[in-house]
């Protein structure tokens, strides 16, 4: 069997098999047999952290964040923070 995914699905399958160090294929497998009643659970339960009370689940899927603000060079995010026109 082939899956193709799109994209952004892609970039989320990847990012969480590196944070858990888990394979790509593992992670599918369980979500496809949660999905289908196979195995018992939600996905929230996957994470310890979050099964524990530890850390909330997400509010909003997964997305790639990519910088919006590029610093010049030698400034600082503080420099940022002692701006004039801030309200």
């Amino acid at each position: 069997m082939n899956l193709r995914l799109g994209a952004e699905a892609e970039a989320a399958l990847r990012a969480e098999a590196q944070r858990t160090g888990r394979s790509q294929q593992d992670i599918l497998r369980e979500a496809i047999g949660k999905y289908l009643g196979l195995i018992p659970g939600q996905a929230g339960d996957v994470d310890p952290l979050i099964a524990r009370g530890k850390v909330a689940s997400p509010r909003v899927p997964f997305r790639d964040v990519r910088p919006r603000l590029r610093l010049r060079s030698g400034e600082s995010s503080l420099d940022l923070l002692d701006r004039d026109d801030r309200i």
